[in-house]
Order: C-alpha cells, then sequence, then structure tokens
C-alpha cells in the first residue's frame, strides 16, 4: 500500500501563526508553487499560513552567501507559494523543531534566513526567542482599508512592513482583501500592521501578509509594530508587550537590533500521501 508513504511533515504554530514543516536535509523534494498551495489550502491541504523547509544551507542553491552551508536553513514559502525573506513566528516553531527533533542542542543556535543569519534562544516553558535584526524606518505612506485612510511608517524587518499607529477600532476593520500599498516605496509587496497602544508598554495589532491574507500573527509584524508605537511615542528603543489574535509576544528594541520572544507550537505530524504529493 502506497498511501503515506510520501514526504514527512509535522504542523506547529507560533501565536496561531500556522505552518507546515517539511524536513528535507539535503534538499530532494521539489517544492513547487503548487504543492505550496496545496499544502497550505486549508479545504484540500493541510492548511497553513506557510510552509518551512528544514533545509542545509550547502543544498539551497539561493542561500544567501553569507550563511554558512552546514547552518539549518528556514525555506519559508508563503501560502501563495510565494518565496519570503523572514518570518518571526516561523523561526521560533523552526527552531523548537530542530530541537524536539534532536537535530539541534536546547538553548542557542543560528537559523539562516534568506534576510541573513538570525540567532535564536530556545526556553524550557516552549517559548523562543529570535535576534531579528534592526527595524529600520524608511520611510512614511498611507494605505486604505474599509473606507477610511490610515498613515503609517514603512519598516524593514528584514521583509517590508508598513504600520499605522493610532486609536484604531481594529474589530471593525476588513482586513480580507490585501489593504493599497504605495508600489514605489513597496516594490514588492508589503505586510500591513494597525497597531492600537494600549497605555504603558502594551499594544495591540492586526495584520495583512502579503500572499497571504490576514493571519492570527505574524513575528516580523510584531517587530515593526514595535518600533511604529516607539517612533510615535518618540522613542528609539524600549519593549513592547504585543497583543495579536492568536496570542501574545513580547518585542524589545535596542540600539542595535530588536529580539522577539514568543510561544513556539508542534502540534503533530505523520507522512503525506504519495500519491496526493505527486498530483495535490
Amino acid at each position: 500500500m502506497h498511501a503515506f508513504a510520501g514526504p514527512e511533515y509535522i504542523k506547529g504554530h507560533g501565536t496561531q501563526n500556522d505552518f507546515v514543516i517539511l524536513p528535507d536535509p539535503d534538499g530532494e523534494l521539489e517544492l513547487t508553487e503548487h504543492r505550496v498551495r496545496a499544502l497550505c489550502d486549508r479545504q484540500r491541504g493541510l492548511g497553513a499560513d506557510g510552509v518551512l523547509r528544514v533545509i542545509r544551507a550547502a543544498n539551497l542553491p539561493d542561500a544567501p552567501a553569507d550563511v554558512a552551508g552546514d547552518v539549518w536553513f528556514m525555506d519559508y514559502r508563503n501560502a501563495d507559494g510565494s518565496i519570503a525573506e523572514m518570518c518571526g513566528n516561523g523561526v521560533r516553531v523552526f527552531a523548537r523543531y530542530l530541537v524536539e527533533s534532536g537535530l539541534a542542542e536546547p538553548g542557542e543556535l543560528p537559523v539562516g534566513t534568506r534576510a541573513g543569519i538570525r540567532p535564536v534562544r530556545t526556553h524550557d516553558d516552549g517559548r523562543v526567542t529570535v535576534e531579528m535584526g534592526q527595524a529600520k524606518i524608511f520611510g512614511e505612506s498611507d494605505t486604505a482599508v474599509s473606507g477610511q485612510v490610515f498613515s503609517g511608517v514603512a519598516v524593514d524587518v528584514g521583509n517590508p512592513h508598513l504600520a499605522c499607529v493610532g486609536d484604531h477600532d481594529l474589530d471593525a476593520l476588513d482586513l480580507e482583501t490585501a489593504p493599497p500599498h504605495d508600489e514605489h516605496l513597496f516594490p514588492d509587496g508589503v505586510n500591513v500592521e494597525f497597531v492600537r497602544p494600549l497605555g504603558g508598554d502594551e499594544v495591540r495589532m492586526r495584520v495583512h501578509e502579503r500572499g497571504v491574507g490576514e493571519t492570527r500573527s505574524c513575528g516580523t509584524g510584531t517587530v515593526a509594530a514595535t518600533a511604529a508605537a516607539l517612533h510615535a511615542a518618540g522613542q528609539m528603543t524600549g519593549r513592547r508587550i504585543v497583543y495579536v489574535p492568536g496570542g501574545t509576544v513580547e518585542v524589545e528594541i535596542t540600539a542595535d537590533g530588536s529580539t522577539l520572544t514568543g510561544p513556539a507550537v508542534l502540534v503533530g505530524g505523520g507522512r503525506l500521501d504519495a500519491g496526493w504529493w505527486q498530483n495535490p
């Protein structure tokens, strides 16, 4: 019987931003856009916001030159099959998988991404801290949702964001369709965050991710939201507790980088049907 003789998979999530993990150390899987879309489809596949392929950097032709070949690389794909530079929630889930599967020791480890190496630290309680690099504000722009215009700042967290901070009624926003964006400022598309300060060091956020739609969380988005909230408060550094629909994370912006700490959950796994994999 050929059933379930296809590739191994694991399902996991970080604050309900969910992923299909595909272990592929030697780069043997043909991970086409069509297969990614089918895997992520919640009716005809496993359902996910994206796919995380676990591969050695040496076996990925387009891995950045500054990522050593023996580093575990997170080959991340959005639900529409497009390749993304970085995913903060994905890195946490990826690191949790590496440790739980015995591919890495608990504690500190490097994870390769298309935005470069991301140093990671796993905690005994299931949380993971990721060094996210600098969150660089590089412009201002606006967008429109539900008949309203929102102004925001453009933030580079290894991928592009437009973070709109204000006294927004977040529950009233329709984020089913992609908010319009400045194609000159964001030629490759953009993730859009709507951020409401709650007082003190707490903010609430909703997000539309490019290539996915609204997600329950976005790791790089929480970093962009924190950078924008600090900017709006006249601060360059600081920390924020960020409440997203899928849970809570903590972000700290420092003079030379940023960290994201939050949960990483592995739900289960198995093998894909070989026939389905060949013709998903």
